[in-house]
């Protein structure tokens, strides 16, 4: 035998041992005491046991196993996972203040620096979103201004797709011009037209980010920053595409400087400019440029990419069962007729229209594992000591399906938000939006804006599928942070 092979070997397998050994001993002083889950293996932790294409699929698959709340490490970092309506209720409602940070993922750090309302923590993200609520509500959101927007703006998609002259199309493009106007209107006070090249540009950019988002080069550079950062691949896209729409958002801001009247604001950005002059001698102000870019940046892409992508999947159901489309068509006759623009007062009168609506929500499960929370201190939750500092995933997706609220969580079935009489219930399954003090800023406007679109856009047409509508498939084509649609070409038949 060769000694100096064996010692050799004998030396690396010591030096593996002490590094695991490292390893396991730098990560478990900061668990706490963490529920049980998985068994994990160093280094990679439990990502063996996460289906890269449906990950939510997995955890509530585990969830099963280990219970409601249960421990997955990814990588080197531990996630508690919450899964069903009482516990993520509990955790998100009850204990709001204990779970109300933002656990920055490697790829949000990156594309926010902590800076804006969406990934910021702390007293910034309590300032800012104090602040973005109350601006957003004095520039209609939720009123009757804003519902004169969206109607407007309902309009011109009406008028974009009779352009198409009842020949195939495609929505993608329209929806998401659509919706980015009616934040775009908000925040910078201005929409673009539907053939603008620079909002185009702009466009594609957020539907890029969001495929690739929703891919798993994505949940790999999450577990992997480091390497990743060194590898080609399309999550380099997605740098490049931020970088690109804060330029955008910059050039707009400066813009809005030459303009600025402090005492007359005319949207959002003006708002923010007067916030930072009222507070520019304030050393520890967070009314600051930074702030200001990534806010209105997190407000364009949040009130653009979600709502056009509820857009998307409501049209392929509804198109998929054409029987629903047409009895939305008969309320819509009933009760906005032809004559007028549909309202929000409206809805109160059209239950099963608004049913379809948050069922497609519903069974969508457009954000299946919710955006990331973070344990604000140390915390006490269903005998386990969560840490200070843990990241927690709230499982919206195990809300949404969960079998103890709807009776088939697997299909499509506006039933689930009818009584028995015909009128409109809510569920208490219903968690599309989240819920505690990291709610979505914008439920409010995408409420409305789902309704008047749809009713505006089904008032004017009959939309019909290029192949058999019972070949259409309503399976994600990508799910991530976000659930994408497959994309089918359309006619839209006048009514």
């Amino acid at each position: 035998m060769d000694f100096s092979v064996t010692g050799t070997t004998l030396l690396v397998a010591l030096l593996s041992t002490l590094l695991i050994i490292w390893f396991l001993k730098s990560i478990r002083p900061r668990t706490g005491r963490l529920p049980p889950g998985p068994p994990a293996l160093p280094i990679i932790g439990n990502l063996f046991q996460l289906d890269m294409r449906a990950p939510h699929k997995s955890l509530v698959k585990l969830g099963e196993q280990y219970g409601p709340v249960f421990t997955f490490w990814f990588s080197g970092y531990p996630a508690v996972v919450v899964c069903g309506t009482e516990a993520v209720r509990e955790a998100l409602v009850t204990h709001k203040h204990d779970f109300s940070g933002r656990y920055l993922f490697p790829v949000l750090e990156r594309m926010s620096d902590g800076y804006g309302v969406l990934f910021s923590n702390g007293e910034r993200w309590r300032q800012l979103r104090r602040f973005t609520l109350s601006t957003l509500k004095n520039f209609g959101m939720g009123k009757k201004s804003i519902e004169e927007r969206i109607q407007e703006e309902a309009r011109f998609l009406v008028a974009e797709i009779r352009n198409e002259k009842e020949n195939p199309f495609n929505t993608d493009v329209m929806f998401r011009c659509a919706t980015a106007n009616i934040i775009c209107s908000i925040v910078f006070g201005d929409r673009f037209g539907y053939k603008d090249k620079k909002f185009l540009q702009l466009t594609e950019m957020l539907d890029e980010n969001s495929k690739i988002i929703s891919g798993p080069w994505v949940q790999l550079y999450n577990n992997f920053p480091n390497i990743m950062d060194v590898l080609p691949g399309p999550h380099k896209r997605i740098f490049r595409n931020m970088a690109e729409l804060k330029r955008f958002m910059s050039e707009i801001i400066e813009s809005h400087k030459e303009s600025f009247e402090k005492d007359f604001p005319r949207d959002y950005i003006d708002s923010f400019l007067a916030k930072i002059d009222e507070e520019k001698h304030m050393p520890d102000s967070e009314f600051i440029a930074k702030n200001l870019e990534m806010a209105s940046t997190n407000l364009f892409l949040a009130g653009t990419e979600t709502t056009c992508m509820t857009l998307h999947w409501a049209l392929l159901f509804l198109v998929k069962y054409p029987e629903i489309q047409e009895k939305i068509h008969h309320e819509i006759d009933d009760v906005i007729g032809t004559l007028r623009c549909p309202t929000i007062k409206d809805r109160a009168s059209m239950p099963y229209t608004d049913a379809v609506i948050h069922e497609v929500q519903r069974n969508i499960d457009l954000v299946p594992m919710g955006l990331p929370r973070m344990a604000t201190d140390d915390i006490e939750f269903r005998g386990h000591l969560i840490p200070k500092g843990t990241f927690v995933l709230p499982l919206l997706s195990s809300v949404l399906n969960d079998t103890n609220h709807w009776d088939t969580p697997e299909l499509f079935n506006p039933n689930h938000f009818l009584d028995d009489k015909g009128g409109f219930k809510m569920n208490d399954g219903f968690m599309a939006f989240s819920a505690g003090k990291r709610i979505c800023l914008g439920e409010s406007l995408a409420r409305m804006e789902l309704f008047l679109f749809l009713t505006t856009l089904l008032q004017n047409f009959v939309f019909k599928s290029v192949i058999n509508h019972k070949d259409i498939d309503t399976s994600p084509l990508k799910t991530g942070i976000l659930v994408v649609p497959h994309l089918y070409k359309f006619c839209a038949l006048c009514r």
